[in-house]
């Protein structure tokens, strides 16, 4: 069997679905596959060893620039595969900065249109690359917004599984303007056509995205999300592996997310600020750790403003971006991890990390989380968007350790039993090989128009 397994860079930042796929195909690689993971828009950016391949396809200054200048198809083939440089991709992309909301609509329909659209010869690039150089058994994509050559692939690979995993999507494509979102969201409905399995992380996801691209039940399989759990594995008690000495008194809670609005760490800061404000609060204590991009400097700067005001700057800790030992030793000092985001996040990574950590969560009551806490028992749920109730939760939490401790370890052992990386990559083999038994779609292409 060999897998190419097409995945989307992130600009620079630590993006959870890159992680996830970089240790995916790692185990993969473990397990006998050859398996080929290869980058598309940006080299990736992950906290353990990369196992990417060195070329980019889709690089972002090419594609940015193939849609602004549709001449560029007629430059020498050398000066665009330097576009494509990894070292200028990462330069280029290094602050994180967004495209306009114009460019970034038009970009997505015209990379869904594959050929038809402006970077159709990029898209004849991978083609050949897959068909001509590496000759997959299967294509796995890690989201279905970077499908537009899935029919070409189709094509030039009749008797190759395609296989694509939606993990935000939808996301993203609420970020669309009008008509950009509805014309992406037409051209994601084609593309279903060509595509033998849709791997989803639960079942709220698929529901929804099935709604929404007009899945059939048949194509759709649901693998719960999973980790390379090892480094996180810790025994030594709180605080002794990472040789900080935390009084016993204190309760530690955590976030471990971008710092951004969709996030909720808003709400998050306003529930410590409330705890915070009680006699029986004043133990607790609030650590933050994850990316900012250069568009949310001002949203953090409002949020420090806040602590500042409320009086409570010197009981919370900002960590930064830490890398897999800095998240280890981050995740060492909590009692509780809590990222309460406004969107349906459909994943959750940081939870599973937490509780291989034996950290439980509090998380609001939409997306994923019901399913990951009610599976696993490692945490509660609360009401979203409202933080005088995740206050009065986490505030019942603070003077009970063992509640704390007992849901933790049920947590952690969700992840060694269910939920790690090699049992879902045995899980993915499975759901492929299952395609090889099923009536084979043949070399085709979607219908061009919607009903």
């Amino acid at each position: 069997m060999r897998i190419a397994y097409l995945t989307a860079g992130a600009a620079g930042m630590y993006c959870g679905s890159c992680m996830h796929d970089n240790a995916l195909a790692r185990q993969l690689q473990k397990q006998g596959v050859e398996c080929i993971l290869q980058p598309i828009y940006t080299p990736i950016r992950t906290d353990e060893q990369d196992v990417s391949n060195g070329q980019v396809f889709f690089g972002g200054v090419n594609v940015y620039l193939s849609q602004k200048l549709p001449l560029l198809r007629f430059l020498p083939q050398g000066f665009r595969r330097w576009l494509d440089s990894p070292l200028l991709l990462r330069w280029a992309t290094r602050g994180g900065g967004a495209a306009s909301a114009k460019l970034l609509g038009q970009l997505t329909v015209s990379m869904l249109q594959g050929l038809d659209g402006r970077q159709g010869e990029e898209v004849k690039r991978l083609v050949h690359w897959l068909a001509d150089d590496l000759q997959p058994t299967t294509v796995v994509l890690s989201n279905l917004l970077i499908g537009g050559a899935i029919p070409a692939i189709r094509a030039a690979m009749p008797n190759t599984s395609i296989v694509v995993t939606l993990q935000g999507d939808d996301i993203f494509l609420d970020y669309l303007q009008p008509p950009y979102r509805q014309q992406a969201i037409n051209q994601m409905r084609l593309l279903v056509a060509s595509i033998d399995r849709v791997i989803v992380h639960s079942q709220f996801y698929a529901t929804k995205m099935a709604k929404l691209l007009r899945i059939p039940d048949e194509k759709l399989v649901v693998l719960p999300l999973a980790i390379d759990a090892d480094p996180f594995l810790w025994e030594a008690p709180r605080g002794e592996s990472s040789g900080m000495v935390l009084p016993a008194e204190q309760v530690h809670i955590g976030y471990l997310a971008r710092l951004a609005p969709e996030k909720g760490l808003h709400h998050l800061i306003d529930a410590f600020i409330d705890i915070r404000s009680r006699e029986s609060g004043k133990q607790a204590r609030l650590h933050i750790a994850g990316w900012e991009g250069d568009q949310h400097r001002g949203y953090v700067a409002d949020l420090k403003h806040r602590l500042s005001t409320a009086g409570a700057t010197a009981h919370v800790q900002f960590h930064g971006s830490p890398d897999l030992d800095g998240k280890r030793n981050f995740l060492r000092q909590l009692d509780l991890l809590c990222v309460p985001t406004d969107y349906h996040d459909p994943k959750g990574l940081f939870v599973l990390e937490a509780w291989a950590a034996g950290v439980p969560v509090v998380q609001p009551d939409h997306g994923a989380f019901p399913e990951m806490i009610a599976a696993s028992g490692g945490g509660w749920i609360v009401p979203p968007g409202n933080p005088q109730a995740l206050a009065e939760q986490l505030h019942v939490l603070l003077a009970d350790a063992a509640t704390r401790k007992r849901y933790g370890e049920a947590g952690r052992q969700y992840v060694l039993s269910k939920a790690t990386i090699a049992h879902q990559a045995t899980q993915l083999l499975e759901a492929i090989a299952a395609i090889e038994t099923a009536p084979k779609q043949g070399a085709r292409s979607p219908v061009q128009s919607l009903e």
